[in-house]
């Protein structure tokens, strides 16, 4: 059930659907039911229910622990945009703050510079490639 508040020709009126089925939604309007049609079935979502924690044979549950976190991270897109150029290769040092990729974004170039020290491990992008905002370019280990 869902209540919605609409304010039609300085009008106010409250509108609750209350349940759609096929093409079928029940609502009220200011408290008067109504059947509204509408155009095509609305695809309802399936239940998800989350499953039982997983538990022992003794039945205590099952407790995991969290991965230390590895020692490469990704230098990340900040932006939209166009890789121009790779300023490094897989296996070069590089130090923090040195430009590793040329971005065009909204008309500019923008030089994209590694947040640590450390070796390439990966390349993950290509000349011309179009990436989006927190894709990861470079690999730095």
């Amino acid at each position: 059930m869902k209540q919605y508040k609409y304010k039609i020709n300085g009008n106010l009126y409250q509108v609750t659907v209350n349940d759609v089925e096929d093409n079928i939604a029940r609502v009220e309007v200011n408290g008067t039911p109504y059947k509204v049609e509408l155009d095509k079935p609305i695809k309802s979502k399936p239940i998800v229910r989350p499953a039982a924690a997983p538990k022992t044979s003794t039945g205590a549950p099952v407790i995991t622990r969290q991965q230390a976190p590895s020692k490469s991270t990704g230098v990340k897109c900040p932006l939209p945009g166009v890789i121009l150029d790779i300023k490094v290769n897989v296996g070069d040092t590089v130090k923090r703050g040195q430009t590793v990729v040329i971005l065009e974004a909204m008309k500019m170039e923008n030089n994209i510079n590694a947040d640590k020290d450390g070796k390439v491990t990966a390349i993950k992008v290509n000349k011309g490639d179009s990436v989006l905002e927190g894709t990861d370019l470079i690999i730095i280990e």
